[in-house]
């Protein structure tokens, strides 16, 4: 399966993109610390199943890849992927995201549901517990230690210290037991050495809780989040994940009156699906053909 790599211009930028495969439109979205490369199992298993699969890198995430309004917010990311779906020249997609891309693929559910067939998210649940386990939940405070410190005016400097061993931690940490391979670890590593492209990805982060960062007139666009979902949903989530609790998925359903299928994947953590690429794809294949 030849692996294309090419760029679509998008919500004013050039979105560096890989694609594989004909039919619907699966649009894949990454995380931090990540790239568009972990999708390429999961790309290349969906162009097998008949669908066009693309995984553009995220805004910050390339030199000239700094968002034009400053914005890294969830708002603007689900913009980013409404827009992509316009751009590839689709009415409608299935989009996937992990991560910060989960963050995304909820924006865009709110913001345009309907230009997104179904929706599949892995690593970040949805719904009001997360911010409340953020103020009330001391586990999910300690795993979450690293959002607090990106607040610091150290984090650029301390995040690539030691050629990036902050973020080998994050990854060890995460993901226990799972060692990203040595070609994709020098290529991630590659990414963030980039001029600019860490300090623009750490603005997801310093935009999180508020801050100098955030501009007043940001507020009415994220006042359209945090609705429920209308499509039929699949999240995945990994038993061992060191960044997210297993126990924030409670209560996801309420959110979904669309449907939603909950699925805790053992033996896997934070990037499960680089950890159980097979279990996770038959998962999203047998998610997506329902009803097909």
């Amino acid at each position: 399966m030849t692996l294309k790599q090419h760029t679509v211009r998008a919500n004013g930028l050039d979105f560096p993109v890989l694609e594989a495969g004909d039919g619907p439109l699966v649009l894949c979205l990454h995380g931090f610390p990540d790239h568009a490369r972990s999708w390429t199992d999961l790309i290349e298993r969906l162009a097998k199943e008949g669908y066009r699969a693309v995984a553009p890198a995220m805004r910050g995430y390339w030199p000239d890849g700094r968002a034009p309004n400053g914005c890294y917010q969830s708002w603007a990311t689900g913009g980013d992927a409404v827009a992509l779906i316009e751009a590839l020249g689709s009415e409608t997609a299935i989009v996937i995201g992990h991560d910060w891309g989960a963050a995304a693929a909820y924006a865009a559910a709110n913001l345009a549901p309907e230009r997104i067939d179904k929706l599949v998210t892995m690593a970040v649940p949805y719904g009001p517990q997360i911010r409340a386990a953020f103020m009330l939940d001391g586990d999910q405070q300690r795993r979450s230690w690293y959002m607090f410190f990106f607040q610091t005016p150290m984090a650029v400097m301390a995040a690539g210290a030691n050629d990036f061993a902050f973020i080998d931690r994050l990854w060890a940490e995460w993901s226990p037991g799972y060692v990203l391979p040595d070609a994709d670890r020098v290529a991630l590593k590659a990414m963030f050495a980039q001029p600019g492209v860490l300090e623009e990805t750490l603005g997801y982060y310093r935009q999180l809780f508020g801050g100098p960062e955030v501009k007043p007139e940001w507020a009415e666009a994220a006042a359209k989040l945090g609705d429920p979902i209308s499509m039929p949903s699949l999240y995945l989530h990994g038993r061992n994940d060191g960044c997210m609790g297993v126990g924030l998925l409670d209560g996801m359903e309420d959110m979904f009156p669309g449907g939603l299928r909950k699925v805790v994947v053992e033996d896997a953590g934070h990037f499960l699906q680089l950890e159980r690429p097979e279990r996770v794809a038959e998962e999203i294949i047998g998610f997506l053909k329902v009803g097909n």
